[in-house]
């Protein structure tokens, strides 16, 4: 197999192998003998699940995130160096996507190594996929601030941005949080602001609704502990094509003036 830093996706939910990993990605780590990966224990216990047979002990494994000093990612990929593969595997979904993987595809990019990413499940887009939202123009913004009053500016941010834009905004929440966040977003919103809360996405407890902010004040579903990603939009009455022309437009002004506009 040519030696790169493959990319590796991992379930994101109870769904059977078959539906939610493609054979290919199983042909491909078969060949691995190095991973980079977030947590060892799962990870060991991720690759016993995908193939009772696989070779643990004769893997190497190194652990990347937030403990991880920074100094020490580099050396992650000498195998790579050497002309080996590499993996690396999220905790689930999709590495390097809000994920420390990114640091190290970071470096090899920098050095020109090949990084080949594999077909997997990502939360981020499934939910975008399932919320009836502009799938042209989104942003996926991260965690909120914690305290009260930053939240408060970065969601009226967002919904403004929104509102400009009808660029879909996307974010998520630490999981024991998720019924303060869709009460605080019911509340702070404009009432008819869309919101979209999906959760357990690619679970048989999946669960993907979208209602004006209004509406979410009368919610009664637990989402605590649950992954979950949240989605606003607006439909304001300028067109989504005018605003998708609005949106490209500023992200490329020179672009616009060589074109004489």
């Amino acid at each position: 197999m040519p030696p790169a830093l493959y990319l590796i996706p991992v379930e994101i939910g109870d769904s059977p192998l078959d539906m939610t990993i493609p054979s290919g990605n199983l042909r491909v780590v078969r060949e691995i003998r190095t991973f980079i990966v977030e947590n060892l224990r799962t990870a060991r216990r991720c690759l016993r699940r995908w193939d009772r047979e696989f070779p643990i002990d004769e893997c190497t494994f190194h652990e990347l995130n937030r403990h991880t000093p920074a100094i020490e990612i580099s050396g992650f990929l000498d195998a790579l160096r050497r002309g080996e593969p590499v993996g690396v595997m999220s905790e689930a979904g999709c590495p390097a996507v809000a994920d420390p993987g990114a640091a190290v595809v970071e470096i090899a990019q920098r050095e020109g190594l090949r990084v080949v990413p594999l077909v997997g499940p990502s939360s981020i887009l499934m939910s975008l996929m399932a919320s009836g939202f502009n799938g042209q123009g989104f942003a996926f913004n991260g965690y909120l601030p914690i305290s009260e009053q930053d939240k408060l500016k970065a969601v009226k941010d967002l919904e403004a941005r929104a509102s400009r834009l009808g660029q879909t905004q996307i974010f998520i929440e630490t999981p024991y949080r998720n019924n303060r966040m869709v009460s605080f977003l019911a509340e702070h919103l404009r009432p008819d602001t869309l919101l979209c809360v999906a959760c357990d996405i690619s679970s048989s407890t999946e669960s993907i609704v979208t209602m004006p902010a209004a509406r979410w004040r009368n919610c009664r579903t637990d989402y605590d502990k649950r992954p979950a990603i949240f989605l606003i939009h607006r439909n304001d009455s300028v067109s989504d094509e005018k605003k998708e022309k609005k949106f490209f437009k500023e992200q490329n002004p020179r672009r616009e003036r060589r074109n004489g506009r």
